[in-house]
């Protein structure tokens, strides 16, 4: 799959990309507005690619069962009606008309278009935007499903709903275009020296943006990434470049209440508000301030992190 570039008044909006996408596997862009449109203005006269519009529509009129029905009929589909109802977890709304389900049951059902695109790759434009949790994790498994056959692209402007069912995640913006590492990792084998130990005399976390050195107390300091070798400190919704490594940052900010949630993140717990559970080998950590203030939360540090707060 690739991009070709777009520039807007000397301003490189788009750079040229390409993806090598291979079945059983979702891959996940984080990107604003504008350039989600630009993504897919690209894809939409490509035939090998099903495209799904947030501000898709569905025949109103229709029950849920009729729908269903119809979509099968259409598609020349082998599986019946009353088994795609339980398969998407529909039973007790298959009589509801869709005009009368709650908005989140509502975009569900439009999503669940997908299911029935003859397209190899499927192209998904904030696909968990007005979901509620149930209807994600519902969302989720099918997209699983979709995934042993199809390749998969999300596009959103949220890190959660990238986490949840992507592979691999990409952040598209200003600076270009950056994969983020989501991988999980092994425990250190090495020796952890533990919070009593540790001699920290550091009250300041050094930044620069634009060539100005930006000084941060700890508590300030939402979390940290590190994206292709660049360090991120994110604070109130921004982000800013530190010299340090992850490492360093880690042993400095240890007293502070910071926890290196995953090989490529530190958090601040006093900032995290929910332990999210996706499935038994992916989690993620809500926080209570700033955008996008989702983190991953690597499997081998959740017992960690729990016997950390005491749950």
């Amino acid at each position: 799959m690739q991009f070709e570039p777009i520039y807007y008044i000397g301003e490189l909006l788009l750079p040229k990309i390409e993806l090598n996408m291979t079945s059983n596997q979702s891959i996940g862009i984080i990107t604003d507005l504008k350039r989600k449109q630009l993504l897919m203005d690209q894809l939409v006269d490509h035939s090998r690619y099903y495209l799904f519009r947030v501000q898709q529509n569905e025949y109103m009129r229709l029950t849920v069962e009729e729908l269903i029905t119809f979509l099968i009929r259409i598609t020349e589909r082998n599986e019946s009606a009353a088994w795609l109802m339980d398969y998407f977890a529909l039973k007790e709304e298959r009589k509801v008309k869709i005009k009368d389900l709650s908005s989140t049951k509502r975009m569900y059902v439009t999503l669940l278009r997908v299911f029935f695109a003859h397209q190899p790759t499927l192209i998904l434009e904030e696909p968990y935007f007005y979901l509620e949790e149930p209807d994600r994790r519902q969302f989720k498994r099918i997209l699983d499903d979709l995934s042993q056959e199809k390749q998969i692209l999300i596009l959103t402007s949220n890190l959660e709903d990238a986490l949840i069912s992507c592979d691999a995640i990409y952040r598209l913006n200003e600076s270009g275009f950056h994969p983020l590492d989501i991988r999980d990792f092994e425990e250190d084998k090495q020796e952890v020296q533990k919070q009593d130990e540790a001699n920290i005399t550091l009250q300041k976390i050094s930044t620069k943006r634009n060539d100005k050195v930006i000084l941060f107390n700890p508590p300030e300091i939402d979390f940290i990434e590190s994206v292709e070798g660049s360090i991120l400190v994110h604070v109130g919704g921004e982000n800013y470049d530190c010299a340090l490594t992850l490492t360093e940052l880690e042993m400095r900010l240890l007293n502070f209440g910071f926890f290196r949630c995953h090989r490529s993140y530190i958090v601040n717990l006093q900032k995290v508000r929910e332990i999210i559970t996706w499935t038994k080998n992916s989690y993620s950590l809500r926080l209570n301030t700033g955008k996008d203030a989702v983190v991953p939360l690597s499997r081998s540090k959740l017992h960690e992190l729990k016997a950390l707060l005491n749950i």
